[in-house]
């Protein structure tokens, strides 16, 4: 698979995704060694889906930027359907003020 982030969903994985949904859990709450955090750090553990997804799609977008100078995905034109709904959805937080600082500055920084 390449990748830790392990859904406890996973039909095939579900005590593997219980496990991964155990160390997120333990680690928000900081009850999880330093050595453990370490080992899981080392392997490129995900300690936030949610956020890894963001900065995921934000590297995407950045590379739209580079590609096309602009980050203006129309609904049918540039740029693939997944990111030019994430971006949507990025406008549509930010217009109902639901976006957080830190990710209109991120926004702000490359001219969205």
């Amino acid at each position: 698979h390449g990748h830790c982030n392990v859904s406890r969903n996973d039909e095939g994985n579900k005590s593997l995704g219980e496990w991964v949904r155990k160390q997120r859990m333990f680690y928000k709450k900081n009850a999880l060694s330093s050595d453990r955090i370490q080992q899981l750090n080392s392997m490129g553990f995900i300690w936030d889906p949610c956020d890894h997804s963001w900065n995921e799609n934000f590297d995407q977008l950045c590379v739209f930027k580079t590609q096309h100078g602009h980050c203006n995905l129309s609904r049918n034109g540039e740029g693939n359907k997944s990111l030019r709904e994430w971006v949507s959805t990025q406008r549509k937080f930010y217009k109902k003020n639901t976006l957080s600082s830190d990710r209109i500055q991120q926004l702000n920084s490359i001219g969205f």
